[in-house]
């Protein structure tokens, strides 16, 4: 289930299926409405409980990372098994989309990324 982890960042700690194609559906709503005022933020899914990916939820990603990416926010996967990341390679979807190793990298890289208050604000 997706978790705010600030206003700018939306955290899923993802579960197998049946749930997967629930809260994939969940973020993208999230998203989508999102869009309508308030802020996007941007998201980090962590697959540490997925152990496999169907066309479906392959689809809803790709939704996702399309809806984000027009808004400039960023999508990045984390603890990605290797079962996962084989059908990701095959599809050629790991260079469409962003990896970090765990959770804290995937918000460090985030955070890093987005230009502070302080180098927007002019002398």
């Amino acid at each position: 289930m997706a978790v705010d982890w600030s206003d700018n960042v939306v955290i899923a700690n993802l579960a197998d299926e049946p749930a997967l194609s629930d809260e994939l559906s969940m973020i993208c709503e999230r998203i989508e409405r999102a869009g309508e005022g308030d802020p996007i933020p941007h998201a980090v899914l962590e697959f540490q409980e997925v152990s496999y990916v169907n066309s479906s939820n392959i689809a809803q990603l790709l939704r996702l990372r399309k809806n984000l990416e027009a808004h400039n926010r960023q999508l990045i996967f984390c603890g990605v098994s290797d079962e996962v990341m084989s059908v990701l390679v095959i599809t050629g979807l790991n260079k469409v989309f962003s990896f970090a190793p765990d959770l804290l990298t995937a918000i460090a890289s985030i955070q890093i990324s987005e230009p502070s208050e302080s180098d927007s604000v002019e002398e």
